[in-house]
This record gives structure tokens, sequence and C-alpha cells, in this order.
């Protein structure tokens, strides 16, 4: 029947469907093979370029090592003064990150699993410190207590400024742990605090391993702090070696056993870590756990967060507003604090950004082509991201006044060892971004016609992009917060906040280096905010 409405036939609609199908098919296969091979061409070449790169600072030790010659090398590291460096970061880790791992259980415990009043409030303020530089803690305390120095020094300001990086992953985990297997050993008639030791302490191990590894990299990697409190590190030590001879032997030597140091410190960390899982295996979703009650011991327990949060954060802003206090209205250099705040913003902003786009190639890598080049690629860079800064800044020193003069003191050298520094931070940000970009919308894009450049630019990265702005922000963090390398690579001229800071604490001019410490703070303020929402984000509260 005619109903005056255009009809097909039903075979020529089955054929245009056939053949929308079967181009759509031709299409996606096309994008398969040219995604497989366009890693192998100029991403992979862009991924190969960054990580060689990367590796630039661990072949200078090695090529430094070999051209001193195994007795020049053995006279400068078996001496007494390297054992004396040795044996104050030995005792400095080792004091140190049991006391972190202590208090960060502790608090994530309270702020996670019991009823103290305000946790939310409390559990901010357990990561506010990381937006306090940590010489700028050092700085606090001294001016507090001008005798403070030593290894009770280093260990009491060194917990204060790292003990975030190991709350923060305890107390994500403690916030996905199914509570099933604490209510069956319970239900065995453990005690809870058997429960606790023996059965949630096992699934905080690799969180407590991940974030020792990084309170322990940072306590070998830090500069500033110890210097104020007159505590002798590797750190400082090379340091004071390039000041006093200018890329002499002896600071090239004590970066290698430092580099050592840190490559210990990752064996100790996979040793610990060990292969073990932790993984609910079956249907159903983890329910909330239930808030143990303190009761009577509230007001004792409130004394631990009250406590941390009072040396932590008080101290510093406390001595801070004093000093502004003290100064009056000449230390408020407009001029000058601005021009700090403005190079700072600038180098902190190009920095983030570049690193991001260094970090591109081999996140994409890592998540849409999976293989051992990508494994290696990555790994390769975080094991890099493991070196302290002094170490990056000797190498670049060293190479740019024996190869690239030019660039020596040039704001594309510290540029280039800012991304080196923080190229971890923009990988693992970026990484966890494009894997949360379903690869089904790629598939559609492809299906249209569109060449994987044009993929990778419309889905991918627009997508990825909150991800991406955090790793940006996160650079910048640590850029704003930068002392050594920049102190060694920047340009004549260049003051950024940290180094105008240090110049004006190393004269014992505190009032006049306040300023500067309020402005660091202020700026970190928002990005430590940041990272504290993720991470209660991440584990969907």
């Amino acid at each position: 029947m005619d109903d005056g409405r255009s009809t097909m036939p039903l075979g020529q609609a089955g054929s245009q469907l056939l053949h929308g199908a079967a181009e759509r098919r031709q299409n996606w296969a096309a994008y398969r093979v040219a995604r497989r091979r366009w890693p192998l061409s100029w991403i992979s070449v862009a991924a190969v370029a960054v990580s060689l790169a990367a590796l630039l600072p661990l072949g200078f030790v090695v090529w430094i090592a070999i051209l001193t010659g195994w007795d020049t090398a053995s006279a400068l590291i078996f001496r007494p003064r390297v054992g004396e460096l040795l044996v104050n970061t030995v005792l400095l880790v080792m004091f140190t990150v049991p006391i972190c791992i202590v208090l960060s259980v502790a608090l994530a415990w309270l702020t996670e699993r019991s009823d103290l009043p305000g946790a939310r409030g409390w559990a901010w303020l357990a990561v506010a410190p990381l937006a306090v530089p940590a010489f700028v803690q050092s700085y606090a305390w001294v001016s507090l207590a001008p005798g403070l120095h030593g290894l009770f020094a280093g260990v009491l300001v060194s917990t204060l400024a790292y003990f975030p990086f190991l709350y923060l992953p305890v107390a994500a985990t403690l916030r996905r742990l199914d509570p099933a297997l604490e209510d069956a050993a319970a239900s065995v008639g453990l005690s809870p605090a058997r429960v606790f030791f023996h059965v949630v302490m096992p699934q905080l191990r690799l969180a407590l391993c991940g974030g020792s590894l990084l309170v322990g990299l940072h306590l070998l990697a830090e500069y500033g702090l110890y210097v104020m409190i007159r505590f002798d590190t590797f750190t400082t030590a090379i340091v004071d070696q390039f000041q006093s001879t200018f890329n002499g032997a002896a600071a090239h030597m004590l970066s290698g056993v430092l580099v050592l140091c840190c490559f210990a410190l990752l064996g100790l960390e996979g040793m610990l870590r060990g292969d073990g899982r932790y993984a609910r295996i079956g249907s159903g979703a983890p329910r909330a756990v239930p808030r143990a009650r303190l009761g009577r011991h509230v007001y004792l327990c409130l004394l631990l967060p009250a406590s941390l949060t009072a040396l932590a954060l008080g101290v510093p802003f406390l001595t801070i507003g004093r000093w502004l206090i003290a100064g009056g209205a000449e230390i408020w250099r407009v001029s000058e604090i601005v021009d700090a705040v403005a190079q700072t913003f600038v180098l902190a902003l190009v920095g983030g950004v570049l690193a991001m786009l260094a970090a591109l190639p081999i996140a994409w890598l890592s998540v849409r082509v999976p293989g051992a080049l990508s494994r290696l690629l990555e790994g390769g860079n975080y094991l890099v991201g493991a070196l302290p800064g002094v170490v990056i800044a000797l190498a670049l020193v060293t190479v740019t006044v024996r190869v690239a003069l030019p660039l020596y003191q040039t704001f594309v050298t510290l540029i280039l060892a800012y991304v080196l520094m923080f190229l971890p931070r923009a990988l693992v940000s970026l990484r966890a971004s494009i894997a949360q970009v379903p690869v089904e919308l790629e598939q559609a894009a492809a299906s249209l016609g569109r060449s994987p450049a044009r993929v990778l630019r419309a889905v991918t990265l627009r997508l990825s992009a909150p991800g991406a702005a955090a790793g940006v922000a996160l650079v910048a963090l640590g850029i704003v917060n930068e002392l050594t390398a920049t102190q060694m690579l920047a340009p004549n001229g260049t003051r950024t906040l940290a180094m105008a800071f240090w110049s004006l604490s190393g004269e014992i001019d505190y009032a006049g280096a306040a300023p500067y410490a309020l402005f660091m703070v202020v700026l970190s303020l928002p990005v430590t905010w940041l990272l504290y929402v993720q991470s209660r984000r991440s584990a969907g509260r």
C-alpha cells in the first residue's frame, strides 16, 4: 500500500547499512594499523628522546667516575669525611622514617577510622604542611630556637616537613579497605589491636613502602633545611664543594655516593614491598567502615593532630607573622617582591607545561601501546626522578661547560633541570588521566575518518585535560619550592622567591626574608588543597 511516504526497497536499505558498517570497520582497521605504526614513528622517537635526556644525569655520574680513574675516585670516596656524611645520612633516615610512619598511621586511623571531632578538618591540616617548604620550616625553628642544630634538629624538622608524604597514601588506603577481613578476624576472637596489626597493617604495606621511599629520597635531596640547622649531609657537602672548587672532582664523587644511596633506598623499598597482592576478588563493593568510638579518650586523641598542626603549621606561620610585624613597612620592598613573584610564577608555569608535554609521549605509549619498550621508558624516568636536584644540576653544569658553553647559566638549562627533576610528577598524573579516557571514544572518532593525530588532539588530550592540569600544578609546586638547582643554574639577575628568601635568611635578615616565605606558602596552598581533594576523590569520598 502506498501511504504517500518515500520508501526505499529493503534490499537497497540493507545494502547501505552493510556498506556503512563495512566502511566503519575498514576505517577502524586502518586506524589500528596506523596506531601500531604511529608509535613507532614520531611519538616513539619523542619518548625515546625524552628518556635519553632524563638519563643524562645518571650517565654523567658514570662517565665522571670512569674519567676520574679508580685511584683518584677511591681516594676521594674512601676518606673520613665521606664516612661522617654517610653516618649522618643513615642516622637521619633511620630515625625520621620510622617516626613519620608511626605518626602517619596513628593520624590516618584517627581521621579515617574513628569518630574524632572535626576529622575532615584535621585530615586537611595533616596535608597542609606540604605547602610550607622544608627550608622555611627550618627558618621558623631556627628563629624560634637559635641553638637548635645537629641530628635532633634534623629529625624534628624533617619529620614535620615530610610526614604528609606518608599520611596521604596511608589515609587513602584506609579509606579503600573492605572491612570484611577485619570482621572475619574479629569473629574468631581477635582483639581490636590484634585485628589492626595482623589484618589492617599488612594491607598498608604498599602505602607505607611508597611513602617511606618518598620521605627517604627527600631526606637525601634536601639542602636548605640542613644548612640552617648546621647538619651536614651529602647534598650540603656537594654544594659546598661546588661553590669552593667549581666543578671539582670531589663534588662529582660525592654525587656518585649520593646516587648509590638513592639506589640503595630504591632497592630496600622494592625488597620490603615484595610481590604480595591485596585486592578484593569477587563481586560486590566494599561497604563503609564503622568508625570506632573514642569515648573518654577523645581529648587525649585530639592531642596528636592538634600538636602536629601546632608544630608543623603554627610555628612557621607564627614565626613569619612575628618577623613581618617586627620588620614593619620597610621589609615590603614591593618592586623586588613583585619581580620575585613574577619570575617564580613564569618559571613554574613554563616548567610545568613543558614537563607535561615531555611526559605526553611516554604516558600515551604506556597506556595505549603497553609493552617492553613502554615499561623500559617509563621505568627509566621514575628511576632518574629519584635523583636529588643537586646531582641533576651538577650534571647540567658540567655538560654545558664542556659541550654547550652558550647554554651555561641560561633559562634553557634551568627549565631543562626542572623538567628532568619533576617529570615523574607529570607522568603519573597524565598516565592516570589517559587511562581513564575510554578507548571506545578513540575508536568512534577513528571510524569517522579522523587521523590518529586528530584523535589524540580532539579526544584523548581534551578528556585528559583535568589530570594534565593537576600534573602541571604539582610540577609548579615543586618549582616554587626548589632551591638547590635554581641556585646552581639560574642566570645572573634571576631572583625567585626561594632565592630571595635564601639570600636574606643567609644574611640573618629574618625579617626581610619573611615576605618571601609568606608568598611561597600562599602560592603553594592551592596546589596542596588540590592534592588533598584528589586523594579523597580517588577513594570515592
